[in-house]
């Protein structure tokens, strides 16, 4: 009866240890396979030593990160470097080199490898960015030490390809990019979007009223172009008229109410200089001295639908 027991209890451990052994010779089998042709990065600090110590400080070298480190280090984005090597080196010679001669997709291709279902690049292959070839090596460098491993500090990085929003924000009146209250990715996300222009939000109005809540609403009298968009009224990146609008009052106002009410005549027209008892409509010239709840009114009806005081 022991030995039975005895047999029964050693027939399964046996199974289990010829089944470890099989998979652990697998595994073994398995590693060396995908080591050839892989140096290490000791190899390669041989030569690129600069390259090396600046990958020792990013993030892509920590353990944590579950990046390179854990892999093959400079040989996980950089190809296996044997023939390489046995070419005596060289920019590009057997071995995956970040160059602008190298095509951007095949660059993103490399970073996707492993930040594929990174949740902020879930957008990227429908995103502006990738429409125009633009490879995530252009903007990040894997080996920088700066926020999100960008090669310049926002907002330069963004202007070095978006000239014409570097002049806009030095206008007289902008949004204060350049003295660091907000980013370019405060309001956009370079990496694509729903939204128009890949701004973080559905619409325009929801993306500006993020900071200008006061501006939403709801208001009993709407004023119907605020309702509407924005930009009718403001450009968002800079402009030389007062509080980032397209046009001043009053000709902002009258390329809509000219037609209406206080029309255009009256600022113009010579007769009105004349007589003891002269146009009130002289002074100042600006809609906004009277109607300067111009986002929208919850006054009486008399007034409210005037967007007064």
């Amino acid at each position: 009866m022991k030995r039975k027991c005895i047999v029964l209890f050693l027939f399964p451990v046996s199974l289990l240890l010829l089944s470890y052994s099989l998979s652990t010779g697998g595994e073994d089998k398995q590693g060396t396979e995908t080591k050839i042709g892989y140096v290490g990065a000791e190899t390669c600090k041989d030569c690129h030593e600069k390259q090396y110590e600046t990958y020792a400080k990013s993030v892509h070298s920590k353990v944590s990160a579950k990046g390179p480190a854990l892999q093959d280090a400079c040989e996980t984005c950089h190809g296996p470097g044997a023939k390489h090597v046995e070419k005596g080196g060289g920019r590009g010679v057997n071995i995956f080199a970040f160059n602008k001669d190298v095509d951007p997709k095949e660059r993103t291709a490399k970073c996707l490898t492993c930040h594929e279902d990174t949740r902020q690049l879930t957008n990227w292959k429908m995103s502006k960015h990738s429409d125009e070839d633009i490879a995530c090596n252009d903007c990040h460098s894997p080996h920088a030490q700066r926020e999100k491993l960008l090669k310049e500090d926002q907002p330069e990085l963004c202007f070095e390809c978006h000239k014409d929003i570097r002049s806009q924000s030095s206008r007289q009146s902008h949004h204060p990019i350049k003295e660091g209250l907000i980013k370019c990715t405060s309001c956009h996300d370079p990496h694509g979007t729903f939204g128009e222009n890949q701004i973080k939000a559905d619409t325009v109005n929801e993306l500006c009223f993020k900071c200008h809540a006061e501006k939403r609403g709801p208001f009993m009298f709407e004023h119907p172009p605020v309702a509407e968009n924005c930009l009718n009224c403001h450009t968002p990146h800079g402009s030389n008229h007062d509080k980032l609008l397209i046009s001043n009052p009053p000709f902002l106002c009258q390329s809509c109410h000219d037609a209406s009410r206080h029309p255009g005549t009256p600022y113009t027209s010579a007769n009105l200089f004349t007589g003891s008892s002269p146009s009130n409509k002289l002074y100042g010239r600006a809609c906004l001295n009277c109607h300067s709840n111009i986002h929208g009114s919850n006054a009486s009806s008399a007034l409210g639908q005037a967007f007064t005081r």
